[in-house]
């Protein structure tokens, strides 16, 4: 059992992940902004992996920024983004380096497959 923290500002979105990653026996953390992600990454005793949307809030790149300084809190966390936008070589190289992103819409399946990857690498 891993905790994951999920940053997503879109409701519908964040609930229907955290009910998928609760149903395969995880923990889960829930963010509507960086600074809620800030706050548990702050005060939770563990943390296992971040899944978190590139756009938050409207600030560009905001889920970049908060993985560079969640992995500067926590050099263990895993990261998977996720992003409804086309991922360019530009996005790319602004992750941090052995994360991976998921793009939407993703199935269940899809989601369950990559933070099954995340978690074994």
């Amino acid at each position: 059992m891993a905790v994951v923290l999920v940053v997503e500002d879109e409701v519908f979105t964040r609930e229907i992940a955290e009910m998928m990653i609760r149903d395969w026996g995880h923990e889960v953390l829930s963010a509507c902004d960086v600074e809620e992600a800030l706050f548990h990454l702050r005060t939770s005793a563990h943390i296992d992996a971040m899944f978190t949307d590139i756009y938050l809030n409207s600030a560009v790149l905001g889920g970049c920024d908060l993985a560079r300084e969640a992995i500067r809190m926590r050099p263990t966390l895993r990261v998977l983004y996720t992003t409804g936008n086309f991922i360019t070589d530009k996005m790319r190289s602004l992750f941090v380096s052995g994360t991976c992103c998921l793009r939407k819409p993703y199935t269940e399946q899809q989601l369950q497959g990559s933070f099954a990857n995340l978690l074994a690498a």
